[in-house]
């Protein structure tokens, strides 16, 4: 099954949220039908080129892209606001996406995500659990401790090399995780130090995500690089926001009625299929899906997200017949 032809948006702003942080959203696909809104990686990656609009079908969706707030066309920039840094958490993101809803008078919706798109999926399905009608997620992650500190420093003895020059540009004191020395020299260093922190950061990035056999490097912004690396350590250093009894897998009861597929590479060395197999175990509506010749997402990964959204469309408008994007 073949991505859908590249769509224009036939709507889009920045809504200004009541801290002055500007969220940029678009809208694509049919304006009546099934609202969807799909949430990028990173943190701090943005919407891009707009492919993502290509895994939905324009004819039943209606398609809602937002960039997170401090990245993409979103204003300020987190590197343009370091003193506000500290506000821009899982929790106002949240904010920011039901704000985007009401702006946009949906009343439920289909919620997607890649990557760290996955995690902030989860985390507003399980604050709006009444909001969201369907779950497809590819590149399953929940940014728990764990997980962070397997992709920060675990994963470090598959690439020794890599995670020694990592470890050691990292300039950490005493007692202080990798993650949380880049993520501070990031958000409080001189602008040399910031650049020299996210040349490393991002160096590390590549060298993890590099057996991916789809893989291929990015082209290089130096503005881009640097904003994408002060928030991901940003986020990484802080659990993504989700500590505790906040954690994804605490709530997971909070969603287990919301039907969801999950979508993974079994080859994602950075994120393993552990994560997504334990939460198909503990939710009863969820249906997991093990991509065998796929890192950290990938075409045939894409595809099955495709799939998903098709079949819920297709169920969606066989039981109960076309209907405007605010009865979903």
């Amino acid at each position: 099954m073949s991505p859908y032809p590249l769509i224009e948006p036939f709507d889009a702003d920045l809504l200004r949220m009541p801290d002055g942080n500007e969220i940029y959203w678009e809208v694509s696909g049919n304006p009546q039908g099934i609202a969807a809104i799909y949430l990028h990686g990173g943190p701090g990656s943005g919407l891009g080129s707009g492919g993502y609009r290509r895994h939905f079908d324009p004819d039943r969706y209606m398609i809602v892209g937002i960039d997170q707030r401090g990245c993409g066309r979103s204003r300020p920039l987190a590197i343009d606001a370091l003193a506000d840094l500290a506000h821009n958490t899982t929790q106002t993101l949240i904010a920011d996406i039901e704000a985007v809803r009401k702006r946009l008078s949906i009343k439920t919706w289909v919620v997607s995500g890649v990557s760290w798109g996955t995690t902030l999926a989860l985390a507003y399905a399980q604050a709006h659990p009444g909001r969201v009608a369907y779950l497809v997620l590819v590149a399953v992650t929940t940014t728990s401790r764990g997980e962070i500190d397997w992709i920060t420093e675990g994963v470090g003895c598959i690439f020794p090399e890599a995670w020694a020059r990592f470890e050691k540009d990292s300039e950490r004191k005493q007692g202080e995780r990798v993650v949380e020395a880049y993520a501070r020299r990031l958000a409080a260093g001189d602008q040399r130090t910031r650049l020299q922190a996210a040349e490393s950061w991002n160096a590390w990035e590549a060298a993890h995500l590099s057996l991916d056999p789809h893989w291929t490097p990015l082209s290089r912004d130096v503005e881009r690089d640097l904003n994408f690396a002060t928030l991901v350590t940003h986020y990484w250093s802080n659990d993504g926001f989700l500590p505790g009894d906040c954690a994804v897998f605490q709530r997971i009861g909070q969603i287990a009625h919301i039907p969801a597929v999950l979508i993974h590479g079994r080859g994602d060395v950075s994120g393993p299929a552990v994560t997504p197999w334990r939460l198909y175990q503990s939710w009863p509506t969820s249906r997991v899906s093990i991509v065998e010749a796929e890192g950290h997402g990938g075409p045939e990964s894409m595809k099955e997200m495709r799939e998903a959204l098709d079949a819920f469309a297709s169920r969606f408008h066989d039981e109960k017949g076309p209907r405007s994007e605010t009865d979903i």
